[in-house]
Order: C-alpha cells, then sequence, then structure tokens
C-alpha cells in the first residue's frame, strides 16, 4: 500500500530517466495545511527510503559514515508496472 505522497512521487518520475528530488516538493502546494520546510525534507526522505526498500527505485546520492543523502532516483521495472496500475485507476477528488 503507498500513500499520497508515494504516489506523487512514482507518477512524478514516469517517464524520466533520473529525477532531481527537488521536483517532491510539489506535493505541498496542493494541499491547505503545509508542513515547514524540515517535515516536508523528513517526509520526502522517508518515503523515498521506504519506495527504495520496495524496490519500486534506485537511489542515487552520496554516503557518509552515518546516513544516504539522496539526491536523484529512478524508477525500476517492477516501479514502471506499479506506475501504469496507478495512472489506470480513478483519481479520488478533494471534496471537503
Amino acid at each position: 500500500m503507498l500513500s499520497p505522497l508515494q504516489k506523487f512521487i512514482i507518477k512524478e518520475c514516469q517517464g524520466v530517466k533520473v529525477t532531481k528530488r527537488v521536483l517532491f516538493k510539489k506535493f505541498y502546494t496542493k494541499s491547505a495545511k503545509v508542513p515547514n520546510a524540515d517535515d516536508q525534507q523528513n517526509a520526502i526522505t522517508k518515503s523515498l527510503e521506504r519506495i527504495i526498500d520496495k524496490g519500486l527505485m534506485i537511489g542515487y546520492g552520496r554516503r557518509t559514515p552515518k546516513k544516504w543523502y539522496i539526491e536523484g532516483v529512478k524508477l525500476t521495472p517492477k516501479g514502471r508496472k506499479i506506475v501504469k496500475t496507478l495512472l489506470g485507476k480513478q483519481q479520488k477528488f478533494p471534496f471537503k
């Protein structure tokens, strides 16, 4: 099961060889409650790491002794298959 942020990230990567991390901030321009910049970065990082752990993406970045810094991502064949199923489903409208 994928969260709305993870679905957005996977859809943004479709058709692009390597997607830069900066593009994923667009997800927060749509929502009414926008978290601060640090919370946005943490949520994006955790989502990217979880998608990579599921085998849907390959992450590119730098490694320090304590952690990874993901700078770009690329879809795997399994990830491209998930994108096709996501685009086939009907989207939900944000009615209140």
